[in-house]
């Protein structure tokens, strides 16, 4: 491996740490465009409102499109400049009475004695195929006859600029059922196309979508 590739991938490792997000989150007004998921509004759009966790939130896009439909919503990141920032937006959007803040590391998350009617986490990637483990735990957060949404980028040739250990933590959905807890039940197990907008056009990649129901009460 030569020593700029080695400086490549530690800097894409980073990546994946606190720190490069602060930093982030801190050099531009909007990082994101600021619009819920599609794949929450397809799954959480007629459902009742109660109460709901966002798992590496970011800016907060999706924390407040659901406050907005009802739903009292936790938002948790890893990211104190994320989680700032998402406060800020509740607050330009009115839903600030609505919404809680957790900072926390998806990879050491523990539900404890919390527990939610919807659990989603959208785009959040860990290394080395972590996200079994990230299931896992954010299924321990999931209420009796509560959801899980767990979404990602699929692995495709639209991603090849980013680096190896970004590739790696790409998934398909099915390789995430191994962290579905007993009494849970797989409801939607696929890859949806979805259009992303870059600065030389709109191109199709895949979402990896998990949505899982938990059964036991």
């Amino acid at each position: 491996m030569s020593g700029h590739h080695q400086h490549g991938e530690q800097a894409a490792t980073e990546m994946f740490e606190p720190a490069a997000w602060d930093e982030r989150y801190a050099g531009q007004e909007r990082f994101w465009s600021g619009e819920p998921n599609p794949q929450l509004v397809a799954a959480a759009g007629e459902l009742i409102p109660g109460t709901a966790l966002d798992v590496g939130c970011g800016e907060g896009g999706d924390v407040v499109w659901l406050a907005e439909q009802g739903w009292r919503v936790t938002g948790a990141d890893f990211s104190a400049e994320g989680l700032a920032r998402a406060a800020r937006h509740a607050e330009q959007a009115g839903v600030a009475d609505r919404v809680d803040w957790w900072q926390v590391d998806a990879r050491t998350f523990a539900a404890d004695d919390r527990s939610y009617d919807l659990v989603t986490s959208h785009y959040l990637h860990a290394p080395d195929g972590g996200m079994v483990d990230v299931t896992r735990r954010l299924a321990g957060a999931v209420a009796p006859g509560g959801l899980l949404l767990v979404v990602g980028h699929a692995p495709s040739h639209e991603f090849t600029h980013l680096s190896e250990s970004h590739r790696k933590a790409m998934f398909l959905a099915a390789e995430l059922l191994p962290g579905l807890p007993d009494g849970f039940e797989p409801v939607v197990v696929e890859q949806r196309t979805r259009t992303l907008k870059r600065d030389t056009g709109p191109v199709e990649a895949e979402d990896s979508v998990l949505l899982a129901r938990r059964t036991e009460r």
